[in-house]
C-alpha cells in the first residue's frame, strides 16, 4: 500500500543530543526513539528524518526535498533565531514547511523570542514537548 504522504522532519544543531541533553528541557527520551513512536501511529505516512549541526546542510536539505514532498517540520535549533539563510531557503521552496520547537521559546531567553523563519512558514508549534512534532504531523494530515 502507497504511503499517504511525505513528510521530512528536519531537525538542527544540538538536537542530536536529546535525551541526554538538559533533559529537564527536551526530556530524557531520544529523537530515533520518538521517530519510532511516530512510525507506529502513523504508519500510512512516510516520515524521513535528518539532522544536522550545519547551517549549510540544513538549507541543502531544503532544497533537495522542498520541491517533492508534501511537507516538512524543521526545527532549526538555535538558528531559528539568526539565520537568514534558513528563513530564504523555506521562503525558497514550494513544499510548505511546519516550524517546531521542543520547549516553549517564548518562556526561555528574551534572544529567543523571535524567529527569522515563522513568517515564512505554514505554522509554528512550540512548547509541548517531542509532541510539538506529532502535532505538526497532524498538519499536514489529509
Amino acid at each position: 500500500m502507497p504511503k499517504e504522504n511525505k513528510l521530512l522532519i528536519l531537525n538542527g544543531p544540538n538536537l542530536n543530543l536529546l535525551g541526554v541533553r538538559e533533559p529537564s528541557v527536551y526530556g530524557s527520551q531520544t529523537f530515533e526513539e520518538y521517530m519510532e513512536t511516530l512510525g507506529k501511529k502513523y504508519p500510512s505516512i512516510q516520515i524521513d528524518y535528518f539532522q544536522s549541526n550545519v547551517e549549510g546542510e540544513i538549507i541543502n536539505k531544503l532544497h533537495q526535498v522542498g520541491f517533492a514532498y508534501d511537507g516538512i517540520i524543521l526545527n532549526a535549533g538555535g538558528y531559528t533565531h539568526t539565520s537568514v539563510a534558513i528563513a530564504d531557503a523555506v521562503a525558497a521552496i514550494q513544499t510548505p514547511v511546519v516550524e517546531v520547537h521542543i520547549s516553549n521559546i517564548y518562556a526561555r531567553e528574551e534572544f529567543r523570542h523571535h524567529s527569522l523563519i515563522a513568517g515564512k512558514c505554514k505554522g509554528s508549534i512550540s512548547g509541548f514537548g517531542l509532541d510539538s512534532y506529532r502535532l505538526a504531523v497532524e498538519s499536514f494530515v489529509k
